[in-house]
């Protein structure tokens, strides 16, 4: 299953910047891959394993902003359509795979 993080944040002052900054590095410390600005998502094994990703997202959120997430099954991922661009480098490098040895 993919997990989708969505966030619309803040960033008018210093602080709110670096809150940004903060969950941004702490999402992608956490698996995540962007795939359009302010949309990130992740691989999960299973739904266990995802609800416990969601905790740990709780823990580091922002005070400020809105932030959604979505989790969805591979074939819902996969039948997403793209109606401008591409998939990226990283989501084609990806694929449904859970790991990648280089």
């Amino acid at each position: 299953m993919k997990m989708l993080c969505m966030f619309d944040l803040p960033v008018d002052t210093a602080e709110q910047q670096r809150a940004y900054r903060k969950f941004r590095k702490n999402i992608m410390s956490e698996g995540f891959i962007m795939i359009q600005y302010s949309v990130y998502v992740r691989t999960c094994p299973n739904r266990q394993f995802a609800n416990q990703l969601e905790k740990r997202l709780q823990k580091i959120m922002p005070k400020e902003g809105n932030v959604r997430l979505l989790t969805v099954t591979e074939k819902q991922y996969d039948d997403m359509k793209i109606m401008v661009g591409s998939r990226q480098l990283s989501e084609t490098a990806l694929g449904i795979e859970r790991m990648i040895v280089i």
